[in-house]
C-alpha cells in the first residue's frame, strides 16, 4: 500500500472549503484524508492513531465512517472535475460536494496500526448527485463496506447564519 499520492482532489479545494475534520487540509486537528485517482476507481490512505481506539488493538467504527465519508465526497468531486474537462493540479478549481447519506457496513474488526484503504467505484445519479461505493481494507483483509450519496455543495453553506 506505499502508493505515491501526488494529486488529492482535496489539496485542491479553496480555503473556504477546507477545513472538514476528515478531509480538509486547513483544519489542524483533523485525519487530512487526501482521495486520489488510481485507474478509475478513487483511493484514499490513512494510518490510523492510537487515539483512534476502539478496545486494544482496533480501530473505532466512527474513524471507519468518517474515512467513508470523505472518500465519497472526495471520489465524488474528482469524478464531476474529470467528467468536465479537469484534473487535480491543472488549475481549475473542483466541485465541493457534501454528503446526502451515510451507509456503513462493518464486516471484521479493523485492526490497528496499519493502513487502511479505501477504494472507491463511483457513479453519476444526477449530474449534481453521485453514488460512491467504498470498500475498506486493513492489508488484503476488507473490512468495512460502504455507500455515500454526494451531491453538490449549496452556495449557501458559505452564508452565515441567521
Amino acid at each position: 500500500m506505499g502508493e505515491n499520492v501526488l494529486k488529492a482532489i482535496q489539496d485542491e479545494y479553496p480555503d473556504d472549503f477546507a477545513w472538514c475534520y476528515g478531509c480538509g487540509r486547513l483544519n489542524e486537528h483533523g485525519h487530512h484524508f487526501r482521495t486520489f485517482w488510481q485507474g478509475d476507481q478513487t483511493v484514499t490512505i490513512y494510518t490510523p492513531s492510537p487515539e483512534h481506539t476502539a478496545i486494544p488493538g482496533f480501530v473505532y467504527g466512527g474513524l471507519i465512517a468518517s474515512l467513508i465519508d470523505c472518500h465519497g465526497t472526495g471520489s465524488a468531486a474528482l469524478a464531476l472535475h474529470r467528467k468536465n474537462g479537469h484534473e487535480p493540479g491543472d488549475g481549475e478549481t473542483p466541485p465541493r460536494f457534501v454528503t446526502a447519506s451515510l451507509n456503513v457496513q462493518f464486516l471484521k474488526p479493523t485492526p490497528q496500526g496499519v493502513p487502511l484503504k479505501a477504494v472507491g467505484t463511483v457513479e453519476e445519479i444526477h449530474p449534481k448527485k453521485w453514488k460512491i461505493e467504498t470498500e475498506v481494507y486493513a492489508k488484503d483483509v476488507l473490512c468495512a463496506r460502504g455507500e455515500v450519496i454526494a451531491v453538490v455543495m449549496p452556495k449557501t453553506f458559505l452564508q452565515p447564519s441567521q
